[in-house]
């Protein structure tokens, strides 16, 4: 293959979730199948990385300098989730379930991977708690050491004047999930999560 679709496919395949066979169809479908489509996803990219940044208050994407969730007055700005990346905060959306707004960390706490607190978007956290916006923290962090660890710093850096509620999203058996084929730490999430049968 030439050298330019050999650095093609390389840069496709750091991609994330895109592997050698993967990057490889894509670079043949814009070089051979599809050239036409090649000039509209270059200037979607260039376009999207002129306009495109960071929410000044909760790190979501904007083009502005609010994201959509937070500029939308029908929204709880007192309710805040606390995700680690966007997608989880667009799957989040996609329930439907959470009527207020959020904050995006942009990861976890890892000090085995060198993510310390100065990594993460941790400090317009706490000076949106400090300003008195904040009536309940929902923290929907990953249920692994990491996200353990990063619900502990957060609560722990709370300020201590503030009464601000702090909840943590339940774990346990996935709908329509059956107990049998559930692992151990699921299942004592899962009882550890109970709540009032009614």
């Amino acid at each position: 293959m030439p050298s330019a679709f050999e650095t093609l496919q390389q840069q496709l395949k750091q991609l994330p979730g895109l592997g050698f066979r993967s990057a490889e169809r894509i670079a043949l479908h814009l070089l051979v199948e599809k050239p036409e489509r090649l000039p509209t996803l270059v200037a979607a990219l260039e376009q999207a990385a002129k306009t495109v940044r960071r929410c000044v208050r909760c790190g979501h994407l904007a083009e502005t300098e609010l994201c959509v969730i937070c500029a939308d007055d029908r929204r709880d700005p007192t309710l805040v989730c606390v995700v680690e990346h966007v997608p989880d905060l667009v799957a989040l959306e996609r329930s439907a379930a959470h009527r207020g707004v959020y904050h995006v960390l942009h990861g976890k706490l890892s000090p085995i991977n060198g993510v310390g607190p100065e990594h993460l978007n941790l400090d317009a956290l706490i000076a949106r708690v400090q300003a008195g916006d904040v009536r309940e923290m929902i923290l929907a962090l990953s249920n692994d050491v990491e996200g353990e660890a990063t619900c502990h710093y957060l609560t722990s850096h709370l300020p201590p004047d503030q009464s601000v509620k702090v909840s943590r999203i339940g774990f346990g058996l996935p709908s329509g999930g059956g107990v049998l084929y559930a692992d151990s730490v699921t299942l004592k999430n899962a009882l550890e999560s109970r709540r009032s049968y009614s």
